[in-house]
Formats: structure tokens, sequence, C-alpha cells
């Protein structure tokens, strides 16, 4: 994975971490629950040769400060919107995957002069349904939980078990790998309570609690890319094929067999797909 550097500006009186590399019409990359620019930072290669990407930790995840503060969908829209600010781009194509396509929904709602156009990856937002692991963190009594399953000598012997495992042939994917990543990230308190913070604002115990379609009319004005794994046990790709249905103007690509991170397990076919896409729509304005 290549190395992207990182700068950090402050905003709202802390520190957000981001990449920004290349030049040309802007993509701005929005990670997940538990995620980081990291997840990304594989895709600056095959678009930051004519395109200009800009890659954020959100506020309570990677190299970003973790405040105590609100962690919901405007929030976050309102601090990537600051960030474009500081860097002088007007106009941008939105990419965002799980929690960050809800972000995303909502950066387009709040700010619609500003977005060109969307795409949303396992997004966030788009239905009820979401996994049993998301919404136990918004039971009473999670905070103490997860601070023991968190910690260092947990962690330790599960990565223990894991090492042991991959000696023996197995190979774990990159739903195991990033959901691994994003939990091994919560050994401190600030990371915990940023977690539960961010989870709580649109989830609860019977699944997604904020939903696009109550701000979506009868279409999406502006062309939408939906992509989806097939296998995604987080957040089901049922939720693509019902947004298909609603708003049949959108494109929607399913990768059969991937799960909740399709653009980690097919990084080839999801550049090429974001690349078409956006020459597809510049040719066609």
């Amino acid at each position: 994975m290549p190395h992207v550097p990182t700068q950090k500006v402050v905003l709202h009186g802390h520190e957000l971490s981001y990449a920004d590399s290349g030049e040309g019409q802007v993509v701005l990359f929005i990670h997940g629950i538990l995620g980081s620019q990291q997840q990304w930072s594989h895709l600056v290669d095959k678009m930051d040769d004519d395109h200009r990407v800009v890659l954020p930790d959100l506020f309570g995840h990677g190299e970003s400060a973790k405040p105590t503060g609100d962690y919901s969908l405007s929030s976050h829209a309102a601090t990537m919107r600051d960030l474009l600010d500081h860097l002088d781009i007007e106009t941008v194509t939105l990419v965002g995957h799980s929690l960050g396509g809800g972000i995303a929904m909502q950066f387009y709602y709040l700010f619609p002069e500003r977005v060109e156009r969307l795409v949303l990856v396992s997004s966030g937002g788009l239905g009820r349904e979401v996994s049993l692991l998301l919404r136990s963190a918004t039971l009473p009594g999670a905070a103490p939980v997860l601070s023991v399953l968190a910690s260092a000598p947990i962690l330790s012997q599960v990565e223990k078990v894991g090492r042991g495992a991959s000696k023996i042939g197995w190979r774990p994917g990159a739903d195991i790998t990033e959901i691994w990543r994003g939990f091994s990230s919560l050994g401190d308190p600030e990371s915990r309570r940023a977690f539960l913070a961010t989870t709580r604002a649109v989830i609860d115990i019977g699944g997604q609690s904020i939903s696009a379609h109550d701000h979506l009319e009868d279409s999406l004005p502006i062309p939408t890319l939906i992509v989806w794994g097939s296998k995604d046990h987080m957040i089901p790709a049922s939720h693509a094929h019902s947004v298909e249905q609603s708003f049949p103007d959108c494109q929607v690509e399913i990768f059969d067999g991937a799960g909740h991170f399709p653009h980690l397990e097919d990084p080839d076919r999801f550049a090429r797909l974001l690349r078409d896409f956006i020459a597809a729509d510049q040719a066609e304005g």
C-alpha cells in the first residue's frame, strides 16, 4: 500500500488529518466507522495522475482529534465543508463508504451546490437493517464491555490465535482485516468514546435510525453510483437494490462475493468504475 503524506489543519479548535494528492477534478473520499484515510490510500496512484484526491480522517478516527462533542452526520458534513474551504475547493465528487456514505448524502443535502456527483459504497442511511455488532454498541453498558474487549491483553491473545491460524494457511479477507484494524484502534478511552458517540448518532438497537429517504423525493438530481458487495454482512446489499428500484437513474454495481469493503477486495475494478463514472458524466456535460 503506497504511503500518502498526511497534513493537519485546525478546524473547530481541533486538528483534522488529511492527505491531498494530484491535480484536476477533485474527489473527496470519506471513510466509515472505525476507518481512516488509509482505507482509500491504495486508490491514490490509480487516480491522482489526472484527479486531485482528498482523503480526510473524520474527527474521532485515525490521526484526527477525538474531542468530546457532536458526531452527527451534519457535524461531520460541516467539517468536510470547512476542509474544502481551507483547500479552496469549490466542488467535488463525493465518495463515501458505510458511515461515509451517510455523511456524503448529508453533505449533498446541506450543500448541494458543492457536489457534482455521488458515489456511495456499502452506504449507511439507505435502510433500517444493520449488523448486530454495530447495534450492540448502542446498548447501556457497552462502554465498559468495550474497554475490556479492546484491552491490550485481549487483543494480544486474539492476535496470537490469528498468527497461529495463518501458519496453517488461513488468510483473512478484507472484511476481517479492516474490522480488526478498526477494533484494535479502540484501546484508548478517547477513541472508544468517539466510536460510541458516532455509532449512537446513526444507529439504535433496532438498526439504522437515520434514513436518506426522508430527504430524497422522487430522484437524485445528480449522477449517482452505488457500489455494494453481494455478501455484505454489515449492511445488506438489498439496500442497493431498493435504491435502484426507487431511483432508476442511479448506476448500481454489485461486486459478487465481496463483503462490506468492495473497494478493498477488488480495487482495480473499483478504480475503473470510478474513473469511468466521472468521465462519462464529464462527456455528457
